[in-house]
């Protein structure tokens, strides 16, 4: 490919508060020599010509089908509901177009496994938003536990809140307490730490897990409605890495008044924690402490100053910046240094193995 601007046009771009326009807008324009955003579709072409208009693109299209097979388009970005991720993901692959998709990248295991495999028989740069496996702090922690920081590693502890799947929500995150929808506490900012985790520590071995569904409604602020929820706002996880260190893991839904994300390394030479102001360790600004040797006390271990240097200010958009860097250099160069559809398998193969242990354990 050429020097010239990556095409980018999203399936799933709106104004506001959405999550595209506040992260992926801003983390493109970070890169301008790389990528030059031209092009929407949403759920109707006034909703696409207005979010154009908001936006300054220059294409508008009337579907998503009309996206993938413009010549206009050389990345495919997806930013809607899981739900809807196989098809138009399948779609972007078919025309022939590279594709980045967010996470959880389909509904379940088998949809990920599917679109995995179409993406290797199309030889497109396919990418998964898992950013957090991308932030500075997160590659400054693999890069201290592979200096040996703390030495062997012993164990991991990991407690987060999800800030959704409390006891309340807004009709726009409504979806997320049907699990049918596959977007849920579990699988969206546990997946994502998840993710970190497994870039820092390698990979998960034999996992118990348990989840239990302590509020059985939510109430939905802006419509007034009190509904049914079926998704689990307590999850917990035990086992061991694939090294053999022990791992030990609470998600709980909403927030917390304490701890809302505490990650920590314990090992034979040293400890090392790590915190933010959610359990969606991918957009918070990650802290991390440690302690090694003689030390009694943690003390602040940051990444050097260059880390952050040419990134976004904001840690929501620098991780997806930094993630569409790697995107970009696979197109340009042919590698494949980005997390790929293959990885989002793997990861997909993690969440599924918790939720069949968990399913074991319901009452029948």
């Amino acid at each position: 490919m050429t020097d010239e601007p990556i095409r980018v046009g999203f399936i799933g771009l709106n104004p506001g508060i959405h999550w595209a326009a506040t992260a992926h807008i801003p983390a493109l324009k970070a890169l301008p020599g790389d990528y030059e955003v031209v092009g929407v579709a949403n759920t109707s072409l006034a909703s696409a010509q207005k979010a154009a208009d908001a936006f300054g693109l220059p294409h508008a299209f009337e579907t998503a089908q009309a996206l993938v097979h413009s010549p206009e388009i050389d990345l495919v970005v997806v930013t809607v509901k899981v739900p809807h991720h196989r098809d138009l993901v399948s779609a972007a692959l078919n025309a022939g177009k590279h594709v980045y998709c967010e996470w959880p990248l389909g509904n379940g295991l088998a949809e990920a496994r599917e679109l995995a495999e179409l993406a290797e028989a199309k030889g497109v740069v396919a990418a998964v938003g898992t950013q957090m496996r991308v932030a500075p702090e997160v590659e400054y922690l693999r890069q201290l536990i592979a200096d040996g920081y703390v030495g062997e590693v012993l164990s991991t502890t990991l407690v987060g809140s999800g800030g959704q799947w409390g006891a309340e929500t807004d009709a726009a995150h409504a979806y997320l307490f049907d699990k049918r929808n596959g977007a849920t506490l579990l699988s969206i900012p546990l997946g994502h730490t998840l993710a970190g985790m497994r870039e820092v520590l390698g990979g998960f071995g034999d996992l118990t897990a348990r989840m239990i569904a302590r509020r059985k409604t939510v109430h939905v602020t802006d419509t007034a409605e009190t509904v049914p929820t079926t998704s689990h706002d307590q999850v917990l996880v035990h086992g061991a890495l694939d090294s053999g260190a022990a791992v030990s893991i609470h998600y709980r839904g909403g927030l917390s008044r304490g701890t809302n994300l505490l990650w920590e390394i314990n090992g034979t030479e040293g400890d090392i924690q790590v915190t933010g102001a959610t359990g969606h360790a991918q957009i918070v600004q990650l802290s991390i402490r440690g302690a090694r040797g003689e030390a009694k006390e943690l003390a602040s271990l940051t990444p050097p100053p260059s880390a952050y240097e040419g990134w976004p200010d904001s840690s929501v958009a620098r991780n997806v910046a930094r993630l569409y860097a790697l995107i970009a250099r696979d197109i340009r160069s042919g590698t494949r240094s980005a997390p790929s559809f293959r990885d989002a398998v793997a990861l997909h193969e993690t969440v599924d193995a918790i939720e069949r242990s968990a399913a074991a354990k319901e009452p029948k």
